[in-house]
């Protein structure tokens, strides 16, 4: 079941939610057709649950939301792009393990 900490990013709401956030943010630029995006999908909404309040959690379907997949520059999905204060600080494109994930945002954090 989906997280209700994981807010869907949209061209509209990209910059305030995301550039301008107090808190670090993950975005997992993904698609629904997407098997890999699939897998990591449950492990996002982990994330999004044990890191409440310290990290930000975001989608950005590409099929829906092309324009920011193409302003960064999102070749293959799923894309993770960690952003701290307004610029993107780590990114990893293909499913990767939760321990892997919660090393960089701790980095992040």
């Amino acid at each position: 079941m989906a997280s209700k900490n994981v807010i869907e990013l949209t061209v509209d709401s990209f910059d305030s939610e995301v550039l301008n956030s107090e808190q670090p943010v993950l975005v997992d630029f993904w698609a629904a057709w997407c098997g890999p995006c699939r897998m990591i999908a449950p492990i996002i909404d982990q994330l999004a649950d044990e890191y409440e309040g310290k990290l930000k959690v975001g989608k950005v379907n590409v099929d829906e939301q092309g324009q920011l997949a193409a302003q960064y520059g999102v070749m293959s999905i799923p894309t993770l792009i960690f952003f701290k204060n307004g610029e993107a600080v780590e990114r990893l494109v293909g499913v990767r393990p939760k321990p892997e994930l919660d090393r960089i945002i701790q980095k992040v954090l």
